[in-house]
């Protein structure tokens, strides 16, 4: 008669003789990726052996404005910053009915006379929060004197068991009517930060998720838009 051995850690025997899992014993069963910016819902029933989720979120990335330049002049823009983060582990017993999810948008690219746009924060339910980057603004006018602009602060921490805000954008400066420099994105925790330019163009974009855009530059008459921040995500990993 054959005989089987089972570890009493991750399995039990119920009153009607079978052998099932114990619920909460088994790691981690499933990861849910939200990409896409916009409002979702977690339906905690959909998960009957649910019995924590630990939670990443990372906000959105501010956008960054663009620059036009008169005729041997410049024209340089500061960065838009990265998107918040927060994490958390949450035991299903927190959880409500359904928690609602949001991933923020990256902030809008400004035109070339226009700030670029704050990003969007990112969370699941009011548990876990992150908030959005900062849009850099189009503060430099053309010229060709040279001058200097700081760049953009990051925001502030949101809710989690670790919560930060996200890196800021960097300063422009202007050497005179044909040299200058845009500034840098803001680096995020799950993306990094858009390249400055010094020739005509609009900023690098950030790469990966939350990260902010870097600024315009325009030289001798160019316009040019500026860039938009990269979009946030929500990564719930599901422990049953």
């Amino acid at each position: 008669m054959a005989a089987v051995c089972v570890d009493d850690g991750y399995f039990e025997v119920g009153d009607d003789g079978r052998l099932t899992l114990i619920p909460g014993q088994q790691g981690r069963r499933q990861i849910l990726y939200f990409k896409t910016p916009g409002s979702f819902t977690f339906e905690k029933a959909d998960y009957p052996w649910l019995a924590r989720v630990f939670v990443r979120v990372q906000a959105g990335g501010g956008g960054a404005a663009g620059a036009r330049a008169n005729a041997n002049q410049v024209v340089a823009q500061p960065g838009g910053s990265g998107g918040g983060y927060a994490e958390r582990l949450i035991e299903a017993s927190a959880l409500g009915a359904t928690e609602s999810i949001v991933v923020g948008a990256g902030g809008d690219a400004g035109t070339p006379t226009v700030d670029g746009g704050d990003g969007g924060g990112s969370s699941f339910g009011g548990l876990c929060t992150a908030l959005g980057g900062r849009g850099g603004q189009a503060v430099m006018s053309s010229g060709a004197a040279p001058v200097c602009y700081s760049g953009t602060s990051g925001p502030l921490a949101g809710v989690g068991d670790w919560a930060s805000g996200g890196g800021p954008g960097g300063g422009a400066f202007r050497l005179d009517g044909n040299q200058g420099q845009s500034g840098e994105g803001g680096d995020a925790m799950m993306g990094h930060r858009g390249w400055q330019r010094s020739s005509s163009g609009g900023g690098g974009a950030g790469r990966g998720y939350g990260a902010g855009a870097a600024g315009a530059f325009a030289r001798d008459g160019d316009s040019v838009n500026g860039t938009a921040g990269s979009s946030g995500i929500v990564v719930v990993e599901l422990y049953g």
